[in-house]
């Protein structure tokens, strides 16, 4: 959901130095000790080729692993996304991207440990998950990804081994519904740029259906965005890591934590800055935290641990 004729959105604040990091040469994909030969929907990325991906994204979701061969959870993860994109046929596309090989790519998405799994939809970083994961979770997360897709008019398909999409897989694909037109307004809005037009947008149609979750959901995550525009990682952590009280310094690394895909660090900042505070500060964090449940979505399955926490620290 950013601008997806500027991937200059991935060169992301205070990027992890990865220098310090043995870089091993990692084995050819399809041999031992490396990730499986790719198949029909999966490339592996490089630095060259990274803008490729962001800008298929406007076309068709795309899943990246992050990966290394220093990680035996890596080749795993590799396997089952490769088998997933497979079963998918196009629905998204699975980029691979070897972070001791490509540390321009690995900081653009944040990334401190592997593997790490994100979307790129729209232009837009998506935080999936990180480390081993089982693959009926991993499915549900491809589908709630699937949804947020549809809704902002992302349906394409991802072409088979690198050429064009199939024929007979177009032909067969139903003509998505136009979006509502508020929704249209905010999509168009994000488009150009202009988050507090896409702020108003979803706002007002909120406002006419308060029962709309997608609504919620874009206003949640248009939200993160402007908290945590041109802010810099490290200088944000180093606030934060000197003012434990400051109830903004903490939220705002919570708030990129969650954008760098450390969702589980994220929810466990806010919901002990819920503990350590009371009054108006303890009400902020708590809404900050149940805005972010709107941004990974309910049905994520590190949201209802999350939120039996947060009652617990209210309780």
């Amino acid at each position: 959901m950013s601008q997806p004729t500027q991937p200059s959105r991935l060169d992301v604040r205070g990027a992890v130095d990865l220098s310090a990091l043995a870089r091993p040469a990692a084995p050819p994909a399809g041999e031992a000790g490396g990730p499986p030969a790719p198949g029909p929907y999966t490339v592996d990325v490089t630095e060259a080729t990274f803008g490729e991906v962001v800008q298929s994204s406007t076309q068709y979701p795309v899943v990246v692993l992050l990966w290394s061969a220093r990680s035996p959870q890596s080749i795993d993860l590799a396997r089952d996304l490769g088998a997933l994109a497979e079963q998918a046929a196009g629905a998204f596309g699975l980029a691979r991207v070897d972070v001791d090989s490509n540390r321009q790519v690995a900081a653009a998405f944040q990334v401190q440990n592997v593997p790490s799994v994100v979307a790129v939809l729209a232009g837009q970083p998506v935080p999936l998950f990180e480390g081993a994961y089982p693959a009926e979770q991993i499915a549900a997360v491809l589908d709630q990804l699937l949804a947020a897709a549809a809704a902002n008019g992302v349906t394409g398909r991802a072409p088979r081994g690198g050429g064009e999409p199939e024929e007979a897989t177009q032909a067969a694909e139903p003509e998505e519904p136009p979006l509502p037109p508020l929704h249209q307004e905010a999509y168009d809005a994000i488009e150009r740029g202009d988050l507090a037009t896409a702020v108003d947008a979803y706002t007002r149609a909120l406002r006419e259906n308060p029962r709309d979750t997608m609504a919620r959901a874009g206003l949640a995550q248009v939200g993160l965005l402007q908290r945590t525009q041109d802010v810099d990682l490290q200088t944000a952590r180093d606030a934060a890591a000197r003012r434990p009280d400051d109830v903004d310094a903490q939220l705002l690394v919570a708030d990129l934590d969650l954008l760098g895909g450390k969702v589980e660090d994220s929810f466990a900042r806010i919901v002990d800055l819920v503990r350590r505070t009371v009054g108006d500060d303890r009400e902020r964090a708590r809404v900050r935290l149940v805005d972010l449940f709107e941004v990974v979505g309910a049905e994520d399955p590190r949201v209802a641990p999350a939120r039996r926490a947060l009652a617990s620290a209210l309780y």
